[in-house]
């Protein structure tokens, strides 16, 4: 207490605001007033607040709402809609987020109308959104928003045709094909109602899709309006695809019209698109931040010539996904096959041009390094100084030189099959770095990687054949890709190269053959103290998850882990797993996903009531549909009361019905760990909040 005023702002600023404001406020004269402080009240995150409830919010903004000008509520999906009644305290909210809280077109309608200073806004937009509802007091706040993110579960325009002052606008399409009574939806719209001229100052436009037709038939809808009559001052265009998006004539109309009219700093279009045109040739760019041509056809040679110009100076360039990009550094795109090296020199020509990236995706595609000393991948990305974020296919990192003198019937290279397996002998690698580097570790390229890249947050090393069996749209996968050739020698060594990364925060491990004793996971434990996602998939023999006993050394170590996804056939959620898992003190979300996988029941119920931050549990396993369901309804009986954030599935991964639980489950979970995907460099940094 005898520490400054600015001190004791700076160290509470770390507590949540409701803590400072129900609680360490009544604690003393002195707190009182600092917790009371603009600072800590300017801006208010519930998002992952997860202890929050209804009444706790009331509360909250009785006290400070006033004084709130940034209130960010974001999947807050446990709060019931009467909870956004209270928002109308906060008179001169500027900021609003409540995307994934429950809203009625009335509800918003009543809070907005009493916002008059909002500029920017997020919400969801859900089946039974009537914008006739609206009040008149309601469309001359939002006449006044700025920036608008909307999340689309219906065919709908939303709010936009009220917002006519937009410079930023996001869409996120997430509009299911079928209604949950089985009939098809349509994504056809009034076209009166998009209001063209509204557009007219747009500077950022963004929208990701979900699977599914309903949501290109929607977005067409959006861009519609675009090619009309390009924004003049448009500097960000970005969608997000997946799978095949064909190009119409307005979409060609509104490309063509972007590369006469506009210059611009982000780029991100639907591989069709990209693939065999010329449209990069004659889009202009202006200090670019952030370029993603994933899953394009895009050639190297094209990718040096057209988006840097032959070597141009792109120091301003932040944030490049390639990923799925699998000729991007290769000269031609014609006659390539997978197994055939790179060309370095485009790899050195991008790293030298582009020298100041925080974020890299080359992940989903196979880059080879050649024999040539100097030239391999991971060397000529050691350079890239200022990364924050990488994303790389597993047959990247491994070292040549070792490659080529091992025999193919070495018998460290782990069989992937499911039949009878050959017995392996197992590899005796050491729990310390010290005798790693006497066993020379240190002089691989990835190892020297690591050593270079030592402020990396985000890391993550994912199998260019890697398909995940968690479904998006689908039924599940029930058979992999077998992993590429070059990837068989990477295992233990190349994990323990990882804990060299002492602010590392995120890590994905996916489709790793050779990992035998997983002692390098304990060397991250150890070593990667700041550890708070970790996603594991697929490693070693698939039959068989032999890295057991080093995953449970190594989660006695994460005190700081929030997410832990395990993703392994035939792999068992026994009492051992969830009392090691018992260890990670701070874990919030848990997910596991496995073909034949099994749970004991009892070992569950005593993690979670042993973990009392854990307020997400999804296991997708090979167990009986009764079997999860009594473990589900006994799970939310015992804990849903105290942890009103609960959000809890436990169902077989193959049942038929899989898709339709999977449509209930909150989208903040959903994108951020349910589903596999890389995130690296998925999108422009600080796109919103």
């Amino acid at each position: 207490m005898e520490f400054s005023d600015e001190i004791l702002l700076h160290i509470l600023s770390y507590v949540p605001c409701t803590d400072l404001v129900l609680n360490v406020r009544k604690t003393c004269r002195k707190l009182s007033m600092l917790c009371l402080d603009k600072s800590l009240t300017h801006t208010v995150l519930l998002q992952k607040d997860y202890k929050v409830n209804k009444d706790k919010v009331k509360q909250l903004m009785r006290d400070i709402g006033k004084e709130i000008y940034q209130l960010n509520m974001a999947g807050c999906y446990w709060l019931p809609s009467s909870t956004t009644d209270h928002v109308t305290r906060c008179k001169n909210l500027v900021k609003l987020n409540l995307s994934g809280c429950r809203i009625t077109s009335l509800r918003l309608s009543k809070m907005l109308s009493t916002l008059q200073h909002l500029r920017s806004l997020a919400i969801d937009v859900n089946p039974g959104f009537d914008a006739s509802q609206l009040s008149s007091e309601c469309k001359a706040t939002l006449s006044r928003v700025s920036e608008l993110k909307q999340t689309l579960y219906t065919p709908s325009y939303g709010v936009v045709p009220c917002c006519t002052s937009l410079e930023k606008l996001l869409l996120y399409f997430e509009i299911l094909d079928r209604s949950r009574e089985g009939f098809m939806l349509s994504g056809q719209l009034m076209v009166g109602e998009s209001n063209v001229p509204h557009y007219q100052n747009l500077r950022v436009f963004y929208a990701r899709l979900a699977p599914g037709y309903v949501n290109q038939e929607v977005v067409r809808l959006y861009l519609a309006v675009l090619s009309d009559r390009t924004p003049e001052n448009l500097h960000a265009f970005l969608i997000s695809a997946p799978g095949s998006f064909a190009e119409t004539g307005a979409t060609k109309n509104l490309l063509d019209s972007m590369a006469r009219n506009v210059r611009l700093d982000a780029l991100q279009l639907p591989k069709a698109w990209l693939n065999g045109s010329g449209l990069l040739q004659h889009l202009k760019f202006n200090n670019p931040f952030y370029f993603s041509f994933s899953r394009c056809t895009l050639s190297g040679g094209h990718l040096i010539q057209r988006v840097i110009n032959g070597g141009k100076d792109l120091k301003s360039l932040t944030s490049l996904n390639l990923s799925g990009c699998v000729h991007c550094l290769a000269p031609e795109s014609l006659f390539r096959r997978a197994e055939d090296d790179i060309d370095s020199s485009i790899l050195e020509s991008l790293v030298v041009s582009c020298c100041n990236l925080r974020h890299l995706n080359l992940s989903a595609a196979h880059h080879h390094s050649s024999e040539s000393i100097g030239n391999h991948l991971c060397q000529l990305l050691s350079r890239l100084k200022h990364l924050l974020s990488l994303a790389l296919p597993v047959c990247s990192i491994t070292d040549v030189a070792v490659n080529m003198e091992k025999s193919p019937s070495q018998p460290n290279v782990v069989p992937q099959t499911f039949g009878k397996k050959t017995r392996v002998g197992v590899q005796t690698y050491p729990r310390n770095l010290a005798d790693q580097a006497c066993q020379k570790l240190e002089s691989s390229v990835f190892w020297t990687l690591m050593r270079s890249l030592r402020f990396l947050e985000t890391l993550e090393i994912i199998g260019s054949s890697f398909s995940s069996a968690m479904p998006r749209n689908e039924p599940a996968i029930r058979n992999s890709l077998p992993p590429c050739v070059r990837a068989q020698s990477v295992g233990d060594s190349e994990v323990a190269a990882i804990s060299q990364l002492t602010y590392l925060q995120s890590l994905t491990l996916a489709q790793l053959p050779n990992i035998v004793t997983g002692s390098g996971l304990v060397s991250i434990g150890l070593q990667c103290q700041h550890l708070r996602t970790l996603s594991l998939s697929n490693l070693g023999m698939m039959g068989k998850m032999v890295y057991m006993s080093a995953l449970m050394d190594m989660l006695k170590h994460c005190k700081c882990l929030r997410d832990l996804r395990l993703e392994q056939p035939y792999f068992s959620a026994g009492s051992q797993f969830f009392q090691a898992l018992s260890h990670c003190s701070s874990l919030q979300r848990l997910c596991i996903v496995s073909r034949s996988g099994t749970l004991q029941s009892d070992a569950v119920m005593s993690f979670m009531a042993n973990c009392l931050e854990v307020i997400m549990c999804h296991m997708f396993m090979g167990e009986s549909l009764t079997v999860c369901r009594n473990l589900q309804q006994s799970i939310v009986r015992s804990f849903q009361a105290d942890r009103p954030a609960l959000n809890v599935v436990i169902f077989p991964l193959l049942h038929e019905d899989l898709t339709e639980v999977i449509r209930d489950v909150p989208m903040r979970h959903l994108d951020e760990i349910t589903l596999f995907k890389s995130r690296v460099a998925e999108e422009p940094p600080n796109l919103w909040w």
